[in-house]
Formats: C-alpha cells, sequence, structure tokens
C-alpha cells in the first residue's frame, strides 16, 4: 500500500474497462474526523500547450480502485469529472 502522498503522484491512473490513460494523481480526497480515504483526484488534461489551463479534473472514488502498481493505479469502473468545470476550489472540511 502506499504511504505517501508523494508517492502516489507519481502514478499515472489507467481505466482497465477502456484502457484510457487518464493522467497522474493530483490531489485526494480524504475525510478527516475519520482519517478515510474517499477518492483521488486526476487533474484534467492541459489544453493548448497549458496556455488555456485544463480540461476538467477527474474525480475517481477509492472503491473504483482496483491496484496499485510499481508506477500506474488501475480503476476498474466508469469515473466521473469532478464538479466545477475544471475550476479549482477549495472546499471547507466543517
Amino acid at each position: 500500500m502506499v504511504d505517501r502522498f508523494t508517492l502516489l503522484r507519481r502514478k499515472e491512473v489507467i481505466n482497465i474497462c477502456d484502457g484510457c490513460r487518464l493522467g497522474y494523481v493530483g490531489d485526494v480526497e480524504i475525510r478527516i474526523p475519520e482519517g478515510s480515504v474517499k477518492g483521488i483526484v486526476v487533474f484534467g488534461p492541459c489544453r493548448f500547450f497549458g496556455l488555456f489551463g485544463r480540461g476538467e479534473d477527474f474525480y475517481i472514488p477509492w472503491e473504483c480502485i482496483q491496484r496499485f502498481g510499481d508506477d500506474i493505479i488501475l480503476i476498474d469502473k466508469p469515473f466521473q469529472r469532478r464538479e466545477g468545470g475544471g475550476e479549482r476550489k477549495h472546499r471547507r472540511w466543517s
């Protein structure tokens, strides 16, 4: 199992349903009081060499993650795009 977030960020996420390469882990959603991981976020692809921002982010629930490899993470279910249309918002934890 992965013990540090920096190790997760180096892993590429691949959907085994269709073989699509989603990108690299950009963020992790954690439930603070319980200390449990809810999912991972893969930032969307760069648009036109990064000049026009990024595409929509992908949110992958933790239960969709099938395997951790040395350099990849395999997911086995369809993913959903993160709410907010590509904007990165800081969430307040209450």
